[in-house]
């Protein structure tokens, strides 16, 4: 069995979800803490005592958006949130707020696992500094020093907009960006909530990094959330 040096913070008050996920971790490796209510989370993130937080919504004291929003003024540990909440409003709205990642009960542990290493993956990343180096996913590459964007060994043309979104992606990638963060962050915060740039925008890099812009292999659309690049 691999063994894993994060530690995950599981806030769950249900018993039975709490020790299945548990156990799934420990099999995988990974050392873990379990707490039932928002306020030990907190205690427990303030104190050092996780890396990644798998945080459930429906929590007795303080609701997970809460949680959320507390942690994120003084810390950028990777959250996945976990709920039975399948809400595209819901997701975005956590998403927005500085969740990592959304994953819906009932899952699998196979699944779950998958979220935590996309999850660890991209923290590591932001501590290496990836605006300075080379990223692939498949045949597409991102040189950020240089500005330069590569398909099947090919450089290839975008613009400056085009250059800044799939750049956006390879900083976050396998995160589920929301078309409000990513609005934001091309656009600025006054921009508004028009969409309609967006997508065009989004088409227009799909022709050009995507076999059948219609079936994408890299930018995935989140329905009713945004897009995620994958991560592999």
């Amino acid at each position: 069995m691999d063994q894993y040096k994060e530690r995950i913070l599981v806030v769950e008050d249900d018993k039975q979800i709490q020790n299945f996920i548990g156990y799934s971790l420990q099999m995988a490796g990974f050392s873990c803490v379990a707490v039932s209510t928002g306020k030990e989370a907190l205690s427990c993130v303030k104190s050092g005592e996780a890396d990644l937080i798998l945080l459930d919504l429906g929590l007795p004291d303080l609701d997970g958006v809460e949680v959320i929003r507390r942690v994120r003024e003084w810390s950028e540990i990777p959250i996945i949130v976990v709920s039975a909440r399948d809400q595209d409003k819901e997701k975005a709205v956590v998403l927005d707020m500085g969740a990592d990642d959304y994953l819906t009960k009932p899952f699998s542990a196979t699944e779950l696992l998958a979220r935590i290493r996309v999850a660890i993956r991209h923290l590591y990343r932001q501590g290496a500094g990836v605006e300075h180096s080379v990223r692939q996913v498949g045949e597409l590459k991102i040189d950020f020093e240089r500005h330069l964007t590569y398909l099947n060994g090919q450089e290839i043309h975008l613009t400056p907009l085009e250059y800044s979104l799939l750049s956006l992606f390879f900083r976050n990638m396998g995160k589920v960006l929301t078309t409000k963060n990513i609005l934001k962050e091309l656009y600025g915060v006054n921009y508004g909530s028009d969409t309609q740039a967006l997508r065009a925008l989004m088409a227009g890099l799909r022709r050009k990094i995507e076999e059948n812009p219609s079936k994408p292999r890299y930018i995935m659309t989140e329905i009713g959330v945004g897009y995620r690049l994958v991560d592999e």
